[in-house]
């Protein structure tokens, strides 16, 4: 049954966004750091996407859902980069250098996928600018200028490369409602009916970049002020390149200093700005750590890149069992920029993603006769040796970030490569359990809040341009070559009676090319409540002691989840 593999399922479509849980403190039981995220919820009836008749609406569509014609939940996308919590990087304002425009700069071609990994964290500086709320003419913003950033320098200590400052308003937290009420949080403003959101001025920004501060955070939508310095603002900080978070949310929970902050999404070529997923780190020895490695530029960006000539998404065996393509969308030209505006139209699955419960697991009442033929006998087969499949609610978002963090724990299986009969293909060669108690003999068993990583190389031989990046997924799945290593069913087994939450892979699937073999692998993640981190690279590059962390974006019901990963050392 081709169309039942975990990726090979498809039809195609959109999505809703944009709402706001309160952001929560999440402990990872007892063994693991103390993580807030600081991200804004994206669904439909919230106000997540910036309210230009020129923007597109964020949507999701449920194109497979688990029963007759698919043994997966999958979801398409269609997001753009201004969406809820985002990162801007520097060519949102300034300009490609050969073109030699007004605003062209040496950081004009630092797009989201060309951001230093180091950038994107740092030790949190906040900055309180409570007092400035509400306090302006409607359609307005007050200014956080440079005395703002002195005082806090009197109060704290001197700002300094490394440093990621925060400003911190309330204003997320106090209207990122749903509709019609959350009009408040961007349309009213813009339309000058209500006070809008606090920003720094341009001179702030100037200030900042004179104490070599490179990453900065608002909980307001944007950085900009309204109606007349949003842009000198962005670009008065983007031509030094620095990045920021506009729309983070819950700032209160982190100490003037001392946390370690985070603010990342997936890697779209050529994104001027982009969706993401902000958090801070509260444990002290490790936010310290973290911070010493983000200041000495200790990371490895461990995340491929979303571009349409890649094999970023599952091809599927065949014809017609392919998962919805990437795309990018251009939907306005900006002529200061000689450049687009986009969009992006993709499977949630697509480049390097979560792997949540649901994805595999039905919901709770599943009749599982409602399974193609051909997979109630694998359920059967598969409930004989491991017992209950079990049903899952998780969706990506209800997965917390610090299940997704932890020490990285590199496992070579590079010696399963050509290990498998060509006879047989497809097929995948099989990670068990032997590989995982070798591994542990030789660098000490693996613990509880430890994120296992499996190393093929995969990703680093074969994720090319197309045509030749068909060697990556749609060569192995139609027998033309020999598949990525995968883990078994009892692999997975074996991991979760090790306290392990999280599995990561530099193959494109934690499955494989074999439908049953990977169904069953799925079911066992699920069944555990583990969940799992697909299609990394870099993966050899990574050092002993160093810490791995990976977020998806904060998709409302979605079944995959598009992020980012890096590891810190």
């Amino acid at each position: 049954m081709k169309s039942s593999h975990p990726k090979t399922l498809i039809p195609l479509l959109l999505v809703g966004l944009g709402f706001l849980l309160p952001a929560t403190t999440i402990a990872h039981e007892d063994h693991g750091p103390k993580i807030v995220d600081l991200s804004l919820m994206v669904a439909p009836e919230y106000p997540c996407t910036w309210p230009h008749p020129k923007f597109p609406y964020f949507h999701i569509d449920h194109y497979r859902k688990i029963g007759p014609s698919s043994a997966y939940n999958s979801d398409v996308l269609s997001m753009d980069g201004n969406t809820a919590t985002q990162l801007d990087v520097p060519p949102h304002s300034v300009v490609r250098p050969e073109l030699n425009f007004p605003k062209s700069g040496p950081y004009g071609t630092m797009y989201i996928d060309k951001a230093p990994a180091w950038q994107f964290g740092g030790e949190a500086c906040v900055v309180d600018v409570k007092k400035l709320l509400n306090t302006s003419e409607n359609g307005r913003s007050s200014l956080v200028e440079r005395d703002h950033i002195k005082e806090w320098e009197k109060s704290h200590r001197p700002l300094s490369a490394g440093d990621v400052v925060l400003f911190r308003s309330g204003y997320s937290d106090q209207y990122y409602r749903p509709f019609p009420e959350g009009r408040r949080f961007i349309a009213d403003a813009v339309d000058g009916k209500v006070p809008a959101w606090p920003a720094p001025s341009p001179d702030c920004m100037e200030y900042l970049a004179s104490k070599g501060v490179m990453t900065l955070g608002t909980d307001a939508p944007t950085m900009g002020p309204i109606p007349d310095l949003a842009e000198p603002t962005h670009y008065a900080g983007l031509k030094h390149g620095m990045i920021w978070t506009e729309g983070a949310t819950g700032l209160d929970q982190l100490p003037d200093t001392g946390a370690f902050y985070c603010m990342f999404g997936p890697k779209h070529a050529g994104g001027p700005y982009g969706e993401g997923r902000a958090f801070g780190v509260l444990t002290d020895s490790l936010a310290s750590r973290l911070i010493d490695s983000a200041r000495k530029k200790n990371a490895l960006d461990l995340t491929v890149l979303l571009h349409p000539d890649y094999p970023v998404v599952w091809p599927g065996n065949g014809s017609g069992n392919h998962r919805h393509p990437y795309y990018r969308v251009d939907f306005w030209y900006a002529p200061t920029l000689d450049d687009y505006h986009h969009t992006h139209l993709f499977d949630s699955h697509a480049g390097t993603n979560l792997v949540p419960p649901s994805y595999a697991l039905p919901p709770e009442g599943f009749d599982n006769r409602e399974y193609d033929p051909e997979v109630q006998g694998w359920l059967a087969e598969y409930e004989g040796k491991y017992g209950s499949r079990g049903t899952s609610e998780v969706t990506t978002e209800k997965v917390p970030i610090s299940q997704t963090c932890g020490p990285a724990r590199v496992i070579s299986v590079t010696h399963l490569i050509r290990t498998t009969d060509k006879a047989n293909w497809p097929a995948s060669p099989v990670i068990a359990p032997d590989d995982i108690k070798k591994y542990e003999e030789e660098h000490g068993d693996l613990h509880a809040g430890d994120i296992v990583i499996f190393h093929n190389n995969y990703t680093q031989r074969f994720f090319k341009p197309l045509p030749e990046g068909k060697a990556c997924m749609e060569d192995p799945l139609n027998g033309l070559r020999e598949g990525w290593p995968a883990p078994s069913a009892e692999t997975i087994l074996y991991l979760a009676d090790k306290g392990i939450r999280c599995v990561g892979t530099d193959g494109p699937t934690l499955g494989g090319v074999d439908p049953k073999n990977a169904l069953m692998t799925y079911w066992a993640l699920g069944s555990k409540g583990m969940v799992g981190v697909e299609f990394l690279t870099n993966v050899g590059s990574i050092p002993e002691e160093a810490y791995f962390l990976f977020a998806s974006v904060k998709v409302r019901d979605c079944h995959g989840g598009p992020g980012r990963a890096i590891a810190l050392f």
